[in-house]
């Protein structure tokens, strides 16, 4: 396939040159390829000064998330044959651009940070393991398979016009702990995100859970940390 790509750039060092600029490359690809590779060959073949990030091309890392004919999604699992001819590339939005499809990722992981993604239980250890039911494991397993690629958060409208939101993804990592029957500090964080930046700031748009890459029901998610949050206040 003869391919048009056209990539939104943004260079803070480029003379006299402060804002974003469109630039169009002329590939070619086989229908089967990736959009990463389709980058990776402007990279290494057309403008050497291209900048992505990357990783582990497999849909494991998150690093590649981009805005790819106007939907979030990730390159390495993006196919040529499912975007067409024409193909536009650009940055993920409401973080701050830091060169052409790179963004400051720090705001995202300070959210992610401030539910407390991580097990807490200060009760003495068992003598085996803390198991679990079947049943309780569903309850959060939807949420473990999250990669923090940000897709979700950098779709979601309101994040958009307000950069403090905590945002989908961080309520998606409370909600894997919230729901676990082994933690103890489901209330901590329910207060944290009953602040006027946490679960009540989401208007139910859905676009998190169609940009999720991972197929995580991300707005059923938040609603159930909406409810967790009533019950524990009513």
């Amino acid at each position: 396939m003869q391919l048009k790509v056209k990539i939104r750039r943004y260079d803070p060092e480029r003379p006299g040159k402060d804002r974003p600029y469109w630039q169009e490359f002329a590939v070619e690809a086989e229908p089967g390829d990736r959009l990463l590779d389709v980058l990776n060959q402007v990279k290494w073949y057309h403008d050497p000064t291209l900048a992505f990030r990357r990783s582990c091309a497999h849909g494991v890392c998150g690093s590649d998330a981009m805005l790819i004919n106007g939907r979030n999604r990730l390159a390495c699992k993006t196919l040529v044959r499912d975007l067409g001819d024409r193909i536009t590339v650009e940055p993920i939005r409401g973080l701050k651009v830091e060169k052409d499809l790179i963004v400051d990722m720090e705001p995202f992981f300070d959210s992610y940070r401030a539910v407390m993604p991580y097990f807490v239980n200060d009760e003495p250890p068992p003598a085996g393991e803390r198991l679990q039911s079947i049943e309780e494991r569903q309850q959060f397993d939807a949420g473990t398979k999250c990669i923090l690629c940000a897709a979700c958060t950098t779709s979601c409208p309101i994040f958009w016009v307000n950069g403090n939101y905590l945002g989908p993804a961080a309520i998606v990592q409370a909600h894997r702990f919230i729901f676990d029957s082994r933690d103890r500090a489901a209330a901590t964080r329910l207060a944290v995100l009953n602040q006027n930046v946490g679960v009540w700031r989401c208007r139910t748009a859905y676009n998190c859970t169609e940009a999720c890459p991972r197929g995580i029901p991300v707005t059923q998610l938040i609603e159930e940390v909406k409810r967790a949050v009533m019950f524990q206040n009513a």
